[in-house]
């Protein structure tokens, strides 16, 4: 993340999130809840690193009969369990409003991935930012295409680098027998 470029933390309505993408409504299905979660993880983990956002993905618990905590993922990602019977919805809004109250240098923003509707309302009232979870899923999409475009491009100005590699084929065929000694 560049100094000029605004400071962002996502907070992720876990749940939310993978009962509407469709790939991971596939795997709860088919695989069960936990290997979902670990996939919007992974997911979430590069589009954060390459986004320079902090995010935290709130898990809430309605399936876990467990105390709240926080796992660090990375540098960049966190995932929150919310307490026993305190709702990801009850979690995000009350960051956004104790955000909102705190002074945050200029260009500091907060958004909130969720298709809640109460919620989109409830956090955009606490000055935060709303993101549909098909926005986040055609984000998250585009930025992994543009990273593999880089790889790409990255990998063959590497194997480019030599002169053979820009010499026609009769001389790449020509200098690889005078290798060989022909």
């Amino acid at each position: 993340m560049s100094p000029t470029s605004p400071f962002v933390t996502l907070f992720v309505d876990g749940y939310n999130i993978i009962g509407i993408w469709a790939q991971l409504r596939q795997i709860r299905n088919r695989d069960g809840l936990e290997p979902a979660r670990r996939t919007l993880v992974e997911v979430l983990v590069n589009y954060s690193a390459y986004k320079g956002f902090e995010t935290c993905i709130v898990f809430d618990s309605q399936y876990r009969n467990s105390r709240g905590h926080r796992e660090t993922v990375s540098g960049n990602l966190c995932i929150h369990y919310t307490d026993f019977d305190q709702t990801a919805d009850t979690f995000i809004e009350k960051n956004c409003a104790v955000r909102q109250r705190q002074v945050h240098p200029l260009g500091h923003r907060t958004i909130v991935a969720t298709s809640d509707r109460a919620q989109q309302l409830t956090v955009v009232g606490y000055g935060a930012e709303w993101m549909s979870a098909e926005q986040l899923d055609r984000e998250v999409r585009a930025t992994t295409q543009r990273v593999r475009q880089r790889q790409r491009t990255s990998t063959t100005r590497s194997s480019r680098r030599f002169l053979s590699s820009r010499l026609d084929p009769v001389a790449q065929q020509r200098l690889s027998q005078l290798r060989r000694g022909f």
